[in-house]
């Protein structure tokens, strides 16, 4: 039997008493539930009954989270810790996800739950991780060192094959490093997938012939069905590709860990459909639970926004994103790339440095800020990597850009 344990971490709100609310759902999530077992012995609790291992209060509030009917606040806050036994558990993603996290949130008597952070024992390092990582990609993309800089389709959608081939040429001459389809993008009747492939590998494979360097291109092979996402993949694989976009959340934790053990292709995850589970500050889970379970079943790199995103979410948010991925699990190898994107044209670049601890191992991707530059996409490339040559030289962008025009450019059109 393991003496280890799995602590979750939990933000309560609740117009009643904090402590017996945890101590309830550290009962109803394992041995216990609305009354006394008779068969709920010491021993039994011994082995599987989870239990409050520590409540760190928080201000009450006056509004609360969840609507509440009887209007009773103020409404009393905690991060509050329960331990779960390894025995109770084991190291299923599912079990996790039920035990420890699905259940909670229907307990009665809170108006607010959310999901702060999941610590792994040991025993959790059996699950794959990334194949390729943030070494790998680098190997694959033929990147020593600096920011891997990338690009998407655009438009993302409606594009034929040749015509998505037109553009990955055209990107390919511009020099990046990575080109990925819109996540939207899968196998859609104006473009399925193979006829894709088939326009776009060759493309590919003549600008390594010519330059001797192979741009990663990451085809999205996403489907509910985890055989046809593994067919889609075979495709990629069989053509010459070597990555994938990755809807993870549309796939699932089950079509996750079926692709991975079964992939040849570095694994490009997009998590839309996270901002469901998190957008609301009471309720749902924080990116550093949620990104653990997805870089334990393989997810070799991860999209997580970026500095002044086009989307909803605080640049705080983001910096910690990043932390949060780049901080090992079990080991290093379980990093995956953190990819900054959303609405990225490199005007963001010396402060995402700054922010992230000055490092350089992250991919920059790039699509309106790219495609949209008033001098052509070529100098849109170039713009984004004079923007990180500044940054890593700890200059400011509107000197660096007074020698550099594709920058300068950039800044008149964006800044």
């Amino acid at each position: 039997m393991s003496q280890n344990m799995i602590k979750v971490t939990y933000r309560l709100e609740t117009a009643g008493e904090i402590e017996p609310l945890a101590a309830k759902i550290a009962s109803d999530q394992s041995t216990g539930t609305f009354t006394e077992l008779p068969n709920e012995t010491a021993e039994v609790q011994a082995r599987c009954a989870a239990r409050v291992v520590e409540i760190s209060h928080l201000d009450a509030v006056d509004t609360s989270s969840f609507p509440d009917p009887e209007g009773v606040g103020r409404y009393r806050r905690a991060d509050v810790t329960i331990a779960y036994p390894m025995d109770a558990v084991g190291t299923d993603v599912a079990a996790l996800m039920t035990i420890t996290v699905g259940g909670v949130f229907a307990v009665r008597g809170l108006t607010g739950v959310r999901v702060r952070d999941i610590d792994l024992p040991p025993e959790w390092a059996c699950h794959p991780g990334p194949q390729f990582g943030i070494t790998g990609s680098r190997h694959l993309m033929g990147v020593d060192q600096g920011p891997m800089i990338a690009s998407i389709i655009k438009p993302s959608l409606g594009l034929l094959p040749e015509e998505t081939a037109a553009v990955v040429k055209t990107l390919c001459e511009a020099g990046v490093d990575f080109i990925k389809d819109d996540e939207k993008l899968m196998s859609p009747a104006y473009s399925p997938l193979e006829e894709r492939v088939k326009a776009i590998m060759p493309v590919i494979d003549s600008h390594q012939q010519k330059t001797g360097k192979k741009v990663m291109y990451a085809f999205g092979i996403s489907s509910a069905d985890p055989d046809t996402m593994m067919r889609n993949h075979d495709i990629v694989a069989s053509y010459g590709g070597n990555a994938a976009v990755v809807n993870i959340n549309s796939v699932g934790y089950g079509g996750m860990a079926f692709l991975r053990k079964r992939s040849q292709l570095c694994l490009h995850a997009h998590r839309n459909g996270w901002d469901i589970l998190t957008r609301h500050p009471g309720l749902g889970l924080d990116f550093a639970a949620y990104q653990k379970i997805w870089r334990l079943l393989g997810v070799d790199q991860f999209q997580i926004n970026g500095i002044a995103a086009k989307y909803w979410e605080p640049d705080e948010s983001f910096v910690q994103s990043f932390e949060d991925v780049m901080t090992p699990i079990f080991s290093e190898d379980d990093r995956p790339l953190p990819v900054v994107c959303s609405g990225q044209w490199g005007g963001q670049a010396v402060e995402t440095y700054r922010r992230t601890g000055q490092t350089l191992d992250l991919m920059y991707l790039g699509g309106g800020g790219i495609h949209g530059h008033p001098m052509g996409i070529a100098a849109g490339v170039r713009a984004v990597r004079q923007a990180w040559d500044c940054a890593a030289a700890g200059s400011e962008l509107e000197d660096y850009a007074i020698d550099h025009p594709e920058l300068a450019a950039s800044l008149a059109k964006w800044g």
